[in-house]
């Protein structure tokens, strides 16, 4: 019997801290210690208001349902990991402790809360999904149970989905499309356009109207100034019962310029709701205020106080439960100058309905921007929640910057304008809606250190750094509660939530004296020692700076580490987190399990990892055009990209990714005239098919694609284009504006990629004469290296009567830019761009008379 009971006391290392929610419950706390405790563990609950237990109680780990609660920061720094109060059920279920990073609470792994089973899809995409999920704070399970939630599939007749449809199981079948366009915008979307067995995304229509819906987490936090305390407390006789401020003292900064019938207000629902109103904000706890700047914002800030503004004290108010400042944007002070670069901007905002809209319009100005009704060809960007309206044609025709809200939120909380070319900021999902993801982001407390609040400032007392400054708070502060106030910038090299670290005592009593002993704390108070110098601080100053641009360039130095250990060593250019070939799910050692049913977190992470270590290195990356035997069978395309896969063959789709294109003969299709401008050796598509055949890696180079008839025809070399388009570096139409007609043959899409990867500038063109502003013009002018790209502008077009009543509208363009019109044939832009070189108009240039012969 001692021994049943030994092997049950999995958590007699443990000690936790529960954290009670609105979505843990007291209740449901007591219930989840009594379990815990009985298998060994010991516990703690906290039940705000009341003070948070000091961290010196040795917490291992601690429970919640979400990362807003007052302590976190400290926690972050102490490096205890904070779990789902399922992490309990799995580790019994494993009877060992499970990983805790796939039980985070954190926002930021989005996909905490999907366990997903792969069905009948391409290994290389279920390698993808598997690695994106488990990064992202998912799981992954290789069989049907009852934890799982996603089945990615293709169809709903394959073995996995009739076993999810017959069992009548809670498991959502999805396309894999739902994890790659969550994966390109870093957020959780609905799933519902994308479940099987009717996706949406397959069977709407292009201009089908797309659903709208409110985002929660800007509820309360879409404006930065309310006017007004919340209906809900004034008009209410009595007051509901508060006690969100208990024991809390709070400071209002003079810069909040509200009058004083309002501030009397305020003192009187802080104090119904226990706390007290302080002028010293030394001794504050919260401080509030307008700007991210005077001397109580900076000192509260560095002494690692709670400041926000009105806004987050109304919305505190009114749900009586605490919040972070810093979770929601417009829930923190605004500075006075705005974001740099913002200056000037006039954005639009387009599909954007309701609370959303107030909140980024809000946002913009917050930023430093300003934010028009109407969309105007002076606009410089729209942002849009998804791409099908007026709006987005007319600002693509004008060449502005569209992109989704993303953009805006992530340049706000990095204090940096983000480049519009990131691929995230440019995605629209079909059927989404991305107004659904509104307020996700939350915001940085070293960006906002870094910029506002810097501890290598001087403060009012000038024989005391700030690190002393903070070291005098934590002294005076009361007993038992956890101070934060030990943040300095730091590179952290290990996972907060990899390790579990062991209780250092095992006693329930809570030391009234001691102060939390985290590293951050050692490192504070050996740099604050009492003999520093000012010759000490001026090198200590240099050595701070030294660390936090060494900080900024913590992530590429830990990519190319990455990089170097790769297969093949660091390619030119770099390789991008999205390439299919870069995906690393673990490095764990291969395991073999006794017993396959109990298979660990761990040990599903890394079985992607165990199928790629059994593949040969990628030799080429292969860019497919023309291959018919794969037109029309999806089954036999999968089927043989996963045996080339196996023979060292990385079958791409991006031209900017291929080292080999491999055709029939020379085309005049998007991807082989896109694939020349990146100089790749062209094979034979003979070569895929003996490769399939023999089942081995040949030689690319008994496959060259030979077609001097082609090249006859065209006007070209083959080869000499090749060389030449190394020696152009995709700048060969840099400089150009190059403009094309809405219903050109081929598709406007299919040129506008031409003119991309060679350089150029490629705007729809709809009639409408649009203004380009000074910048743009200047810009083109600095780059060409041509005369013809500052003095001629180029129109794509055909000599049909539609496309030629465009002509004078476009000459009308040409004049308003003081260029001259060239309209041209495609095979102008088609020719430069398979031959590698630039061609004059004549030649390719369409005139009335054209039309006039074409009608007879």
């Amino acid at each position: 019997m001692a021994g049943r009971d030994e092997e049950f006391q999995l958590f007699d290392q443990c000690k936790v801290c529960i954290i009670c929610s609105k979505d843990l419950s007291p209740d449901t706390a007591h219930q989840l210690a009594s379990t815990f405790e009985a298998h060994g563990g010991e516990t703690v609950i906290y039940e705000p208001p009341a003070d948070f237990p000091p961290l010196t109680e040795g917490f291992t780990h601690l429970i919640s349902n979400t990362v807003d609660f007052p302590a976190f920061d400290a926690v972050n720094d102490a490096l205890i990991p904070v779990v789902k109060p399922q992490w309990v059920r799995a580790s019994l279920a494993k009877k060992k402790l499970a990983n805790p990073r796939q039980y985070n609470p954190d926002p930021r792994l989005f996909l905490n809360n999907v366990v997903v089973m792969c069905g009948d899809i391409p290994e290389g995409d279920k390698d993808a999904i598997i690695g994106g999920v488990l990064a992202k704070g998912g799981l992954y399970s290789p069989r049907v149970s009852g934890m799982v939630t996603h089945l990615v599939d293709l169809t709903v007749d394959s073995d996995k989905a009739r076993m999810v449809t017959s069992r009548k199981l809670n498991i959502k079948i999805v396309l894999p499309h739902w994890f790659d366009d969550c994966l390109k915008l870093g957020r959780r979307i609905d799933e519902r356009p994308y479940t099987l067995p009717d996706p949406e995304i397959l069977r709407a229509g292009t201009d089908a109207p797309i659903r709208s819906s409110e985002s929660r987490d800007i509820i309360g936090a879409s404006t930065l100034e309310p006017t007004n305390l919340p209906a809900s407390i004034v008009a209410a006789h009595p007051r509901p019962n508060l006690d969100v401020f208990q024991g809390k003292k709070i400071m209002l900064s003079a810069d909040l310029g509200i009058g004083i019938h309002l501030t009397n207000t305020i003192v009187e629902v802080i104090r119904d709701a226990g706390g007290r109103v302080t002028s010293d904000v030394s001794e504050a706890d919260i401080y509030i205020c307008r700007y991210r700047s005077g001397f109580g914002y900076r000192l509260a800030s560095r002494l690692s106080k709670d400041v926000g503004n009105l806004s987050w004290l109304y919305h505190m108010i009114t749900y009586n439960a605490w919040t972070s400042p810093l979770r929601r944007m417009l829930h923190y002070p605004i500075s006075r100058a705005g974001i740099p670069g913002f200056e000037g901007l006039k954005i639009s905002l387009s599909n954007y309905v309701g609370e959303a809209r107030i909140y980024l319009e809000n946002l913009i100005a917050a930023a430093g921007a300003e934010c028009t009704k109407t969309l105007k060809q002076e606009n410089t960007h729209l942002v849009t929640a998804h791409g099908n309206s007026e709006k987005c044609a007319a600002a693509k025709e004008w060449g502005l910057h569209v992109v989704n809200h993303l953009w805006l939120e992530e340049s706000y909380a990095k204090w940096k304008m983000q480049p519009v070319s990131d691929p995230r900021y440019t995605h629209f999902p079909k059927r989404t809606n991305l107004g659904e993801v509104v307020g996700q982001t939350r915001l940085d407390r070293s960006v906002l250190e870094t910029h506002f609040f810097s501890s290598l400032e001087g403060t009012t007392q000038s024989s005391d750094s700030p690190r002393r400054a903070m070291q005098t708070k934590d002294q005076n502060a009361d007993a038992g509660k956890t101070s934060s106030a030990m943040q300095p910038p730091t590179v952290k090299a290990v996972d907060a939530q990899s390790a579990t670290p062991r209780a250092a005592d095992k006693s329930r009593k809570i030391s009234e004296n001691k102060k939390p002993e985290t590293p951050a704390r050692a490192r504070l108070e050996s740099e604050g020692k009492e003999n520093d110098t000012p010759s000490s601080t001026s090198s200590r100053k240099s050595k701070e700076t030294a660390f936090n641009r060494l900080q900024e360039l913590a992530p590429d130095i830990a990519l190319y580490e990455k990089e170097k250990k790769r297969v093949g060593g660091v390619i030119y250019g770099g390789r991008r987190k999205s390439d299919e070939d870069r995906v690393v799910l673990n490095n764990a050692k291969k395991r073999r399990s006794v017993e396959p049913q109990e298979e660990s977190d761990e040990d599903n992470a890394t079985e992607a990892k165990r199928q790629k270590k059994s593949k040969p290195p990628i030799a080429m990356h292969l860019l497919i055009t023309g291959y018919q035997k794969w037109v029309g069978n999806l089954k036999k395309e999968d089927a043989d990209k996963r045996q080339l896969r196996d023979l060292g063959i990385m079958v791409v789709q991006d031209a900017r990714r291929c080292t080999h294109l491999a055709a029939p003969s020379i085309l005049r299709t998007p991807k082989f005239v896109n694939a020349l401008a990146y100089g790749p050796v062209i094979v034979n598509i003979e070569l895929i098919t003996e490769c399939l055949k023999k089942n081995e890696l040949l030689n690319p180079d008994d496959f060259p694609l030979v077609d001097k008839a082609a090249e006859k025809r065209f006007g070209f070399s083959l080869e000499k284009a090749r060389a030449k388009a190394k020696k152009n570096k995709n700048k060969l139409l840099q400089g150009y504006q190059i403009y094309c007609v809405e219903s050109i043959r081929g598709g406007f899409e299919a040129f506008k990629s031409i003119v991309d990867v060679n350089g150029g500038t490629c705007t729809l063109f709809r009639g409408r004469v649009s203004y380009h502003s000074q910048r743009e013009e200047s810009e083109d002018d600095s780059s060409g290296d041509d005369d013809l790209s500052r003095k001629e502008v180029y129109l794509l077009s055909s000599v049909s009567p539609e496309h030629q009543k465009l002509w004078p509208r476009f000459s009308q363009l040409a004049q308003s830019m003081s260029k001259t019109p060239r309209i041209v044939r495609v095979d102008w832009l088609l020719d430069i761009a398979m031959s590698q070189e630039l061609r004059k108009a004549e030649g390719y240039e369409l005139k009335e008379d054209m039309v006039d012969q074409g009608d007879h």
